[in-house]
């Protein structure tokens, strides 16, 4: 850990002493230990509650006060599992990992099929199911190197922590603002570069759609790269299956990108995205500040508005 002051090494290897001995518990304590948790946050602190009541109340304008806080407290034991289960990658071997988190057999094989014809493509995914989870399946299963994009925590001891359970399975990290940069890098090497599109970027530089009934910016970098690097981009979903249990689905979202016209890969990927969260809006991170932006007098790119 060159760089890094003692104190936040003594921080990294007391979280990290913590964690991968929470790590080791068999997967029936780890949810036992994920109840009482889910209880504390939603019930005693109530953590982010009022942030996840407003995003619930205004995407689901028609759903009763009961169902809304129905919806919550299943957020609520998702969000405590997908933080356990990221725990658990520090110590969970290749066979288990494969078993609790498997991917479609047509998704292997659209992944394969891409290999073989020596494409590197643009994965884009939403904060659904576990996207930490699937980072490693599609390491562990497809020929392409994986690369995700992420953004450097504030505190060196928890970036480290979080560096070391991403990259545990051979996935690789890419700074945001090195994206485009390290792409073209890598252009002689079969690479899958992962966005988690559903971000919220600055309202002046984002697509404006509508999504879950609201007025919305879209992060519009893979649609940037996409169009440059002309990679092919392929939606995933994360689909839990039972608790522990998940499937990495796959589609081709759009095959050559620079024949598209401007917004036309953001808006796709944004339907697509909401389609997954209507069907199961529980597993998505309704504890973000989605819509904590109004939408600039001349933004950069807006959805056709129709009569």
């Amino acid at each position: 850990m060159p760089g890094i002051k003692a104190t936040q090494k003594l921080l990294y290897y007391c979280l990290y002493s913590l964690l991968y001995t929470l790590s080791l518990l068999p997967f029936p304590l780890l949810y036992a230990l994920s109840d009482l948790v889910c209880f504390i946050l939603f019930r005693v602190f109530g953590y982010r509650k009022g942030v996840v009541l407003t995003n619930l109340r205004k995407a689901f304008p028609e759903k009763s006060p009961a169902d809304i806080d129905r919806l919550a407290r299943d957020f609520y034991s998702y969000l405590c599992d997908l933080f356990l289960e990221m725990f658990k990658t520090l110590s969970i071997s290749k066979e288990s990992m494969l078993r609790h988190c498997q991917m479609a057999p047509e998704a292997v094989q659209l992944f394969r099929e891409l290999g073989e014809e020596g494409k590197s493509l643009i994965l884009v995914c939403g904060h659904y199911g576990n996207w930490e989870w699937a980072g490693n399946t599609f390491s562990l299963l497809c020929p392409q190197r994986l690369s995700v994009i992420y953004h450097p925590l504030s505190s060196p001891a928890f970036d480290h922590l979080m560096y070391k359970m991403r990259t545990r399975f051979g996935t690789g990290l890419i700074e945001m603002n090195a994206t485009y940069k390290m792409m073209v890098r890598q252009k002689g090497t079969l690479t899958a570069t992962g966005f988690i599109a559903d971000q919220t970027p600055f309202p002046e530089r984002a697509y404006w759609t509508q999504f879950l009934q609201q007025d919305t910016p879209v992060f519009m970098g893979p649609e940037t790269i996409a169009r440059k690097l002309n990679y092919p981009i392929i939606y995933t979903s994360v689909q839990r299956l039972k608790r522990g249990y998940y499937r990495i689905d796959a589609e081709r979202l759009v095959e050559r990108p620079i024949t598209t016209a401007d917004g036309e890969i953001s808006e796709l990927h944004t339907r697509r995205l909401e389609r997954d969260i209507l069907a199961h809006p529980e597993i998505w991170l309704w504890s973000h500040k989605r819509w904590k932006y109004t939408r600039p007098a001349q933004p950069l790119l807006q959805q056709p508005i129709t009569a």
